[in-house]
């Protein structure tokens, strides 16, 4: 592991967790080291059980102490996000995916949002980069509980959005500690940013968009690695059981109920821990998910 003094403090950690990306975190490191100022900021790389010797470049290069490596043992999209955040020195936590690439000026502008202290968290404006005309400006639900981008015309300046993409989040160190981070409970992949976004929301604080701040994210037809629709519904499930009301409950138990293992994986959820953490969540957040869907008219 390369690591600078732990003890410095610092503006911004910069997050990438990957996991079998190929060429892409040589791409996304590059991109953003390319645009990092040179001093306040650090990397933090964290390389999932990646077998495809994606992160080797890495360990290859002189020792950079902005850049800290970490190895995890196949922890799943949210826990290794959850463990970089542990190792972080920063102010703010920046969270990546390991395919994008960022422009000029992108962290100084991006943080900026943080002068108003209302400000939980804030995205950038995302673009396909395959194809740049396409933008999205945050995220929200359709009735169906399916994540639909919101587009840059309803989106004109630093603008409340409901869900934030984990593809580039940044979020202040201390809220993300006190609202404890991705879901520790949810395994390999999904949901994990939707999660967090309303998590946040109903613990009172504000997450925006900034849509002068344009990344290029790739958009895959596929995970570089097995990705189960039990390992979804298992985190949808999760989350429902966490923040949701019954009712809402029984409505997400519907939208699975072509699933043929849906009982299997709700007694999982309940047997590892999601109820215990309903409980806290309840006594702890400002809001209920009553306040949340009124408040972005999301009719589910």
């Amino acid at each position: 592991m390369q690591n600078g003094d732990k003890g410095a403090n610092l503006k911004a950690s910069i997050i990438i967790p990957c996991k079998n990306e190929g060429a892409n975190v040589r791409m996304t490191v590059d991109s953003i080291l390319a645009v990092m100022p040179d001093d306040g900021y650090e990397i933090i790389i964290v390389d999932d059980s990646s077998s495809d010797d994606c992160c080797l470049f890495l360990h290859e290069r002189a020792p950079d102490k902005k850049i800290n490596i970490i190895s995890s043992p196949g922890l799943g999209a949210a826990r290794a996000r959850n463990l970089g955040a542990q190792e972080a020195r920063g102010e703010y936590l920046v969270f990546c995916d390991a395919h994008i690439t960022v422009p000029e000026g992108w962290p100084e502008n991006l943080l900026k949002a943080f002068l108003d202290p209302e400000v939980g968290a804030v995205s950038p404006a995302i673009a396909s980069m395959d194809h740049p005309d396409r933008v999205g400006c945050g995220q929200t639900w359709n009735p169906s509980l399916e994540t639909l981008w919101l587009p840059p015309s309803k989106i004109r300046n630093l603008t409340a959005v409901p869900l934030l993409p984990g593809g580039c989040l940044a979020v202040r160190a201390g809220v993300f500690r006190q609202v404890g981070g991705f879901d520790r409970g949810f395994i390999v992949w999904g949901y994990e940013d939707v999660e967090l976004s309303l998590k946040l929301w109903l613990f009172g604080f504000k997450l925006y968009v900034n849509p002068s701040i344009i990344i290029e994210h790739r958009f895959r037809k596929k995970h570089p690695y097995p990705v189960k629709a039990d390992h979804v519904h298992y985190n949808l499930l999760r989350m429902a059981y966490s923040h949701f009301n019954n009712k809402r409950i029984d409505k997400v138990i519907d939208l699975l109920e072509t699933n043929p293992k849906l009982k299997k994986i709700i007694r999982s959820v309940i047997q590892e821990g999601a109820m215990k953490q309903r409980v806290d969540y309840f006594s702890r957040r400002k809001y209920d998910d009553d306040w949340f869907m009124s408040r972005f008219n999301i009719k589910f």
